[in-house]
């Protein structure tokens, strides 16, 4: 089988003109499309959805005519739909399509005499149509080539070095401050309490990794069900979040700092108008999330928050459960995303099928940084408008450029090692950029982005001769865990 992907190109005949443009499925092994609309041939629009066309006798005589004539799906083949319509004096044909847009079939051996152009289309695609545009609609096919570059790559690109170098900053910050308490008794048990930072240990990094792996098979045959929870844990762990990231930001910000008694409790207003402005921002964005228009906007804040407060959180004790977590999760991506499509009926990867939303489900998960794509396209019309970049692909490396930061601050190497991994963070991006572009098919980041922070964290430790104490980490951590 065969599935190509093209634009139709709709206007309307009314006094201010308008147009519309849709994604169509068709076969290049049966007929070639026009590169751009300068070359393409409009038809007048001949709407019998009330008809499959499987029969000469469906259709009144001469109403095809020199038209383009859509169809619905089923009853008998693409191609005898086709010679129906050919004999019939259309020259162009739409079938209507209920279910999610499928490949065509690839024999033509019996049809060599069809010769007019035959495309699938959603049948919500024709209502949107005469919705929008009328009755009387001219219609034309083509199929612009892909990109080889998108900018909306650069804004992830930025988001992505942002996000980890930040994450990194924080985490050393707090060790910083964790330093200090450890030196003043006084501070030490009040430091401790306010402490929320999670450790992960060699099983921990098994047990999350593995937890990882069922979570994904698990979404992969009930999606249309765990899309929810995911989606419910996002709003309540993004707030969370964003919380967090401004309150520390608020927290240096030395004016109205005026407190309420409740519950025994001291708090600071303004940080009870900002929980509630962190709720409303979640709330909003549950809500409106298929808004294409600007809702990637705030699931783009929310999940720079969640990262964020992610990596500042969880801490890596050394740099061998940091080997151990990256790698783990450099092959459950890689596994994934380039050996399940040789397990699965449909030959897809459940890693792209789960991001996607598998079986045509149209909420997505919210575990991605999304930017629209800038260049236009027929697969930014049918399938991807929207570059993606997932919160693991941040996170993950992220974790090693905090675990790079926390060293610096606790041997006072003046930031090389945090400084060296987040350019080898960037430089991973990079390759991940160029391998797309070259391949033309999603990739999994940290194929690119483990082994250029590994090895470059490595090289550095191995070159100032503090291999092992990078290994098993400093001793103010051994002595600091309960």
């Amino acid at each position: 089988v065969t599935a190509d992907e093209g634009i139709l190109h709709a206007s309307g005949n009314g006094v201010t003109p308008v147009a519309k443009d849709y994604c169509i499925i068709y076969n290049s092994n049966w007929i070639s499309l026009p590169k751009s609309l300068d070359n393409a041939t409009f038809r007048i629009l001949e709407n019998l959805t009330s008809t499959v066309l499987c029969n000469y006798s469906e259709v009144p005589s001469g109403l095809m005519k020199d038209k383009a004539v859509v169809v619905m799906r089923g009853n008998c083949t693409f191609l005898e739909k086709a010679r129906i319509a050919q004999n019939s004096g259309a020259k162009m044909l739409l079938i209507a399509s209920k279910p999610r847009l499928s490949p065509l079939p690839d024999n033509k051996t019996d049809f060599e005499d069809v010769t007019l152009p035959v495309a699938l289309i959603r049948y919500n695609d024709i209502v949107d149509m005469q919705l929008t545009l009328g009755n009387e609609v001219n219609v034309t096919l083509y199929s612009p080539p892909l990109p080889e570059f998108d900018c909306s790559m650069v804004v992830i690109f930025l988001i992505a070095v942002f996000t980890v170098a930040l994450g990194g900053y924080w985490s050393g910050v707090a060790e910083l401050e964790n330093l200090k308490a450890i030196a003043s008794p006084g501070e030490r048990e009040t430091r401790r309490k306010k402490e929320e930072n999670v450790t992960f240990t060699p099983v921990t990094v098994i047990l999350f990794v593995v937890i990882c792996c069922v979570m994904l098979v698990l979404l992969y045959f009930f999606y249309k069900w765990l899309v929810y929870v995911i989606i419910s844990v996002f709003c309540l762990a993004s707030a969370m979040s964003l919380y967090n990231c401004l309150a520390a930001l608020i927290g240096e910000i030395p004016f109205g700092q005026c407190r309420i008694t409740c519950c025994n409790k001291n708090i600071e207003v303004r940080l009870i108008f900002l929980a509630v402005f962190c709720i409303a921002a979640a709330v909003i964005w549950a809500v409106f999330r298929n808004e294409d228009r600007w809702a990637w906007i705030l699931q783009d804040i929310l999940g720079v928050a969640f990262c964020l407060n992610f990596i500042k959180t969880l801490k890596m004790p050394n740099f061998k459960s940091c080997v151990i977590l990256l790698g783990l999760l450099l092959l459950y991506d890689v596994f994934f995303v380039f050996i399940t499509p040789f397990i699965t009926k449909n030959g897809a990867s459940i890693m792209v099928e789960v991001a996607a939303g598998p079986f045509g489900n149209s909420e997505k998960l919210p575990v991605v940084i999304r930017v629209p794509r800038l260049e236009y396209s027929a697969s930014t019309l049918c399938d991807m408008p929207f570059s993606l970049l997932g919160f693991g692909d941040i996170i993950v490396p992220g974790l090693l450029v905090a675990y790079c930061r926390r060293f610096d601050v606790q041997t006072s190497s003046s930031s090389v090692y945090y400084i060296s991994c987040t350019i080898a963070y960037a430089i991973g991006m990079v390759l991940t950029f160029i391998v797309l572009a070259l391949m033309k098919m999603g990739q999994p980041a940290l194929l690119y982005l483990v082994p250029c922070t590994l090895i470059t964290s490595s090289l550095v430790a191995w070159r100032r001769k503090e291999m092992k104490k990078f290994w098993k980490g400093s001793s103010y951590q051994v002595g600091w865990m309960p």
